[in-house]
């Protein structure tokens, strides 16, 4: 059975390829991470089709883990009542200790259910019942798996299906989830987290969506070089990267509907057509974007030194500067604070 993981850039087509593997004669689940995804890959799906096919299964990741996982096995043992996303009190449970993983109410820690699902032995059964009902297991934005639940991922990857990850590293804005120094630096270099993959004997693919569509050639080198990310454009689309430094151009792009503007955070408090940085992933309609930055990154950026960000606001300023089709702007927050509620 083929098992592989396939390292995208943004604007690849990540959906597009995972829906072109889809067909009426194989069965399929697709896992991923939010909701805002599912609804995505349903709608396409459904475009394809005309409908969502019998044979094709499409969850969110706690769905899969609670429902398909966890609930045929261990639910009425338990007594369980659903997931709590809460972090659980820091108590001195053991391992086996069945305390550990719910609340007084019975609700089960989101962040240790895949933990206890491996302490139960309940592992060769889930892998039994992949085999059972799917011929074919795809993840998507594989980057966001993180904690006990990216060693969940490994460990049903041997069940005896088809299996095929996907995602962009970089990309790698949320968690999962977490649960203390398990995985925590799972996500700090890209050749360890390649070789855990392949350590887990599925293969690496850095080549079939190595390239984005939707960013031109001025874009996908932009990126490369202020935050020293790799990416190349299928499309040798010619754009401007426009620094803003007068009060009077930021004025003028604020009020400019066609123009999203992508701040760190609380994008809803500056009153115009905004998302955040990182929230704006997946999003794939922008044509022109303008990145508003903070004052130690609009100096890291006029110093050539952008790529020094932390791991986490570099991967949040590449899903924000790759979401343009066209135009880049890129201008300081301090000429935007007036219209700060």
């Amino acid at each position: 059975m083929d098992k592989r993981v396939i390292f995208a850039v943004a604007g690849s087509g990540k959906t597009t390829h995972l829906i072109s593997k889809l067909s009426l004669e194989k069965r399929a689940l697709i896992i991923t991470y939010t909701e805002n995804n599912y609804s995505h890959l349903r709608n396409s799906i459904i475009k394809k089709f005309g409908t969502l096919p019998s044979n094709i299964t499409v969850m969110t990741y706690f769905a899969f883990l609670h429902g398909f996982c966890f609930r045929p096995f261990m639910q009425n043992e338990m007594n369980t009542r659903g997931l709590n996303f809460r972090r659980p009190p820091q108590r001195n449970y053991a391992l086996t200790d069945r305390e550990r993983y719910r609340d007084p109410s019975g609700r089960l820690y989101h962040n240790r259910l895949a933990k206890l699902i491996e302490v139960e032995g309940l592992l060769p059964g889930v892998k039994a019942r992949i085999e059972r009902f799917y011929d074919s297991v795809y993840v998507d934005e594989v980057q966001d798996f993180a904690g006990h639940d990216f060693n969940l991922l490994l460990q049903v990857s041997a069940a005896n299906t088809e299996m095929l990850f996907v995602g962009d590293f970089y990309q790698h804005t949320f968690d999962t989830s977490r649960d203390g120094s398990v995985n925590s630096t799972l996500h700090d270099d890209i050749t360890k987290y390649e070789k855990r993959f392949a350590k887990a004997k599925i293969k690496v693919d850095k080549e079939t969506l190595s390239k984005s569509w939707r960013c031109g050639t001025t874009v996908c080198d932009f990126i490369s070089t202020h935050l020293q990310i790799k990416i190349d454009s299928h499309k040798g689309r010619v754009t401007q990267i426009i620094k803003v430094e007068s009060q009077e151009f930021a004025d003028r792009l604020h009020a400019e509907h066609g123009i999203v503007k992508l701040f760190q955070e609380q994008h809803y408090k500056y009153d115009c057509y905004s998302q955040n940085w990182g929230a704006s992933k997946g999003q794939d309609h922008y044509e022109d974007v303008c990145v508003v930055l903070g004052i130690k990154a609009w100096k890291q950026y006029l110093d050539g030194k952008l790529h020094e960000a932390v791991a986490q606001t570099r991967n949040k300023l590449y899903v924000a500067f790759s979401r343009a089709r066209g135009e880049v702007y890129v201008a300081p927050d301090k000429l935007f604070k007036a219209y700060k509620s």
